[in-house]
Formats: structure tokens, sequence, C-alpha cells
């Protein structure tokens, strides 16, 4: 099973601090780096929070072997033409290793202070499957391609140069209705966000079922995890990092180590502790089928902590 960390760069995400962590991330052999695509946290205080395009123009350049990509990019404030676009750019700029991964959008915060329409569920989703058909389009067809849709209409449309393979399209979550469907219609990469193992398996079950119904194999769609983590090397490194998480979680303030890692495991779906629990937990997701982990990172001064999962957690899984 491969292991990639998602940066969540909406709590205080630099310049410096990301060049910092990208190093690591690559001279650290991770399999990928992914980046959040917000403009804010939730809950004010607001914090730094590198653009994301930007940032992995930045990555594509300034790395020979990680892959990259938005974890998701929300359709809801990101326009999927223009996305599939720099998406298109960006996989070749990095000599093929771009993942555009896709979602709804969920925050109302961000989406009403910059004056965007996030609508309700309905919306959001509706708006997200016409979403994904124009980008299959424009990255897929090697001819141009016309679409007459509620929310984007394309008139023999094509994005040039052409790339030279069809950029990934990942599309996150995990809803049996609606997303479970897309995935099996438009995705390469299923990326299931944190979750008990038990609905990992069944949503996963339920993909294969979805797939072939598309004249599709299991195959075609890698399934992939995303994760919270906290890990440290001894009882001095636990009290350190329950700092942080502290620090990074406004929820989480004024609580007990022993409470803030009951709050990160029960509330979070978090993987915490030393590196025998992360190894157990993500050998059970490997056992049920996840090919990759996407570790989410929120202490994002923090490298110690990738050093410590590259030397005693990678190796095992």
């Amino acid at each position: 099973m491969e292991l990639s960390i998602t940066i969540e760069g909406m709590y205080g995400l630099t310049w410096p601090r990301w060049e910092a962590l990208t190093q690591a991330i690559e001279r650290l052999g991770f399999a990928g780096c992914y980046r959040s695509d917000h403009f804010t946290l939730g809950n004010p205080p607001d914090a730094d929070a590198l653009e994301m395009i930007v940032s992995l123009t930045h990555l594509a350049s300034h790395s020979k072997r990680v892959l990259m990509g938005p974890l998701v990019s929300p359709t809801s404030f990101r326009d999927p033409i223009m996305l599939a676009r720099q998406a298109m750019a960006i996989d070749d700029l990095s000599g093929g290793r771009m993942i555009l991964g896709v979602g709804a959008g969920w925050m109302a915060r961000e989406h009403e202070m910059f004056g965007y329409s996030l609508g309700d569920l309905k919306t959001r989703m509706d708006r997200l499957e016409e979403g994904l058909e124009v980008i299959s389009r424009l990255i897929r067809s090697p001819e141009p391609v016309s679409f007459a849709g509620r929310y984007y209409n394309l008139r023999d449309a094509q994005l040039l140069p052409r790339p030279a393979r069809p950029t990934p399209i990942m599309i996150g979550g995990k809803g049996p209705a609606r997303t479970m469907p897309m995935v099996a219609r438009y995705a390469d990469i299923w990326s299931f966000a944190a979750g008990p193992l038990a609905l990992f398996s069944e949503r996963s079950a339920l993909l294969d079922d979805l797939l072939a119904r598309n004249g599709r194999r299991p195959s075609d769609v890698k399934r992939t995890v995303m994760l919270h983590a906290q890990i440290w090397r001894d009882g001095r490194d636990r009290a350190r990092r329950l700092a942080l998480a502290r620090e990074a979680f406004s929820a989480l303030a004024g609580m007990s180590d022993d409470d803030t890692v009951a709050h990160l495991r029960d509330k979070m779906g978090a993987i915490v502790g030393g590196p025998e629990e992360l190894i157990a937990r993500l050998r059970a997701y490997a056992d049920a089928g996840a090919q990759e982990v996407m570790l989410q990172w929120v202490t994002l001064g923090d490298t110690e902590g990738l050093e410590t999962l590259a030397q005693l957690v990678m190796p095992a899984v």
C-alpha cells in the first residue's frame, strides 16, 4: 500500500512551510503530496492559506517523483473548465504526476465570505455531476466537445495543447446515492474520506457493483483512504504532538492529553498512537482493499512527524 500526505493548507500554510513540507515528502519517499482546497477555516480565527493551484505548480517544477493534486477541489467555487485546463498543464509540467481531485464543496463560511453560492445538497451534487461530465470530456476527448447543461456549456470546445496523457480524475466522498455512482462513471481514483473500516469495505463492494453496471472492472478505479494522523515515538513526544494538535483544532482546546486522544480517535476518526498502532490500522485498510492512504497533516510547521512516519511506519506497510 502507498502512503501519501495531504497538506491541510488552511491551518497556516505559507511558502516557507510549503517548501519545507514538500521537500521532506519528496525526500522521505512518500508516494504523493496532496492539498486541501479552501480559502479559510470553518470557524475563526483565520490563518494563512496558500492557494492550491499555485502551490501545486511550484511543486511540479520543484520535485521529480511525488504525485500531486487537490484533495479535493470543489465545483462550488472552482470553474471545472479552468480547473481541467490547469490540471492538464500541471500534469505535463510534472511529467505525468498530477491527479485531479474533485468534490461538491461543503464549507459554508468560505462561500459566504467570498460570495460563492454553495446551495443545498441536491444543488451541490447536481453541479458536481455536471462538472465531472465537463471535466472528463475536456480531458479525455481528443476531439472538440459540446455540452449543454444547467451550470456549464461547451460548444466545439477543446483545450490545447493536448496533454501527454489524460489526467487522472479522483472523486472524494462516500455517499451511496449520488457520489458512488459518479465514482463508477467518471473516476480513475476513489478517495474515501475518514470513516470506519467497515464502511470503507461496504462502499468498496458497492463500487464493484456499480462499476460492473457501467461496463468497467473493479481494477479500473484505484481505492484510496484519507485519514487524519498523529504519531509519536515516546511519552515525551506524545505530549508535544498532542499540544500541537490542540493548537491546530480549536475543538481540542483545554483538553487533557487522554481526552485529546479520545476525541481525535472517536470523534474525528483519526489514527493516533505510536508506530505499532498506526501500522496495525493501516494494514487493516490495506487488507480491506485500500491501495493508498493519504494522511492529513495539519501541524504545518512540523516535519519531524513526517520523519517518524517515513522511518517507522512506511517500511511496514
